[in-house]
């Protein structure tokens, strides 16, 4: 799963990075070093013209966690940071928002826990690492959602995202056995088109997290609290 992530770049570089606006509702987007689910996190959408049929890449955030419209309370999103891809458009939580709400979720990299094995001791303490692919960044492959209450016509809309994961393989298949997708550049407007398209279509733009992508080191257990953020949350620990 991913269910901890890095995102540095700001809102001026975003743009340039994903050919996106800010949003107008959004103010400048900051950097976190240790994101975790729900809070709000830059979000890139795809939004069609009310007045013809153009379509443009949008720089928003959006609260990490999907909230399906149908959803009763919000609270749901807390468990829904993550969309297994093998069933994404089957369940009812995801399939609305596969179909025509699919978006990318810009981060530096993410954080994964290894487990080592007991080796007659007992199991030793997790050890965090971070994935990324280095300086340049890239887009995860997530979906959004809009919600409020149904007794509050007035009330802002909540928009919020998951991030769909697959098999991790490899080194990454031994640090965690799932992993996200990612959203090569070239394939950013045929992945955020609102239009339907078909399951093994919109898979075929995708790109696992794997090793020949990525790269993995081990980082401070000052990442397990959320409370720490900062660049030094991704600094590779120094050799023993």
């Amino acid at each position: 799963m991913c269910g901890r992530y890095a995102t540095s770049r700001t809102s001026n570089r975003l743009n340039d990075d994903f050919g996106t606006t800010l949003a107008d509702a959004e103010d400048t987007i900051g950097a976190d070093y240790n994101m975790a689910p729900t809070k709000r996190a830059p979000l890139v959408i795809a939004r069609a013209a009310a007045d013809s049929a153009a379509v443009t890449r949008e720089l928003t955030t959006a609260k990490w966690g999907l909230v399906p419209s149908w959803a009763k309370d919000p609270a749901i999103g807390n468990k829904m940071i993550n969309a297994r891809s093998e069933t994404v458009d089957e369940k009812p939580s995801y399939k609305r928002a596969f179909a025509k709400r699919r978006a990318v979720v810009p981060v530096d990299g993410f954080y994964e826990w290894y487990q080592g094995p007991d080796t007659g001791g007992g199991k030793p303490p997790k050890q965090p690492f971070f994935i990324t692919p280095g300086d340049s960044g890239m887009g995860l492959a997530g979906l959004y959602e809009f919600w409020k209450p149904r007794n509050e016509p007035d009330a802002e809309w909540l928009v919020s995202f998951t991030i769909l994961t697959t098999a991790a393989e490899g080194e990454d298949g031994r640090i965690h056995d799932r992993a996200p997708f990612v959203v090569p550049p070239e394939h950013l407007d045929a992945w955020l088109d609102p239009a339907p398209h078909p399951r093994d279509e919109l898979f075929g733009l995708l790109a696992p997290a794997t090793p020949g992508l990525l790269q993995a080191w081990p980082v401070s257990t000052a990442v397990n609290n959320v409370r720490n953020n900062g660049p030094e949350l991704v600094e590779p620990l120094a050799p023993e």
